[in-house]
C-alpha cells in the first residue's frame, strides 16, 4: 500500500487548491467540470493534493494536517511572509528550551479556508 493523495474537505476547491499550488510551487490546478473538486500536483509526480467540496463549515482543530518545511532556519520568517501574501494566517509557535529553539522552529499556519498546517525549519532532529 502507498499514499496517492490527501483529500481536504473545503468550501472552496479551487481557491483551496490554488492557495497550495502556490504555496507548494507546484505545477497547477485541475477543477472539476462541476466546481466540487479541484487537485494539485507536484511538477514531478508523486502523491498530490485533492479539495472537495463539503456543505459543512470547518469548526475545530484538524485531526490530520500538513507538516511542510524549509530548509534553513533564516528563510522561515521570508516563507511566512510570503504564505500570508498567499491568504495563510499564523497561528501559533511551538515552544522549545533555548537549545532546540536555537536550532529548530515550528510554526503552525492557516490556509485559506482555516486549516491547520506546519512549517518547520533548521535542524528537525533536535525537536
Amino acid at each position: 500500500m502507498h499514499i496517492t493523495c490527501v483529500t481536504v474537505d473545503c468550501a472552496d476547491p479551487a481557491a483551496v487548491a490554488h492557495f497550495w499550488n502556490e504555496a507548494l510551487r507546484w505545477g497547477g490546478v485541475t477543477v472539476s467540470g462541476s466546481g466540487n473538486g479541484a487537485t494539485c500536483r507536484p511538477p514531478s509526480g508523486g502523491p498530490y493534493l485533492e479539495f472537495i467540496r463539503v456543505p459543512e463549515r470547518k469548526i475545530t482543530k484538524n485531526r490530520l494536517h500538513l507538516g511542510c518545511a524549509v530548509d534553513a532556519l533564516d528563510e522561515l520568517d521570508t516563507e511566512i511572509a510570503r504564505l500570508q501574501v498567499l491568504g495563510a494566517t499564523l497561528a501559533w509557535e511551538e515552544e522549545f528550551p533555548p537549545e532546540i529553539a536555537a536550532r529548530y522552529r515550528n510554526v503552525v499556519l492557516r490556509d485559506v479556508e482555516g486549516n491547520e498546517f506546519c512549517l518547520g525549519a533548521g535542524d528537525s532532529t533536535a525537536a
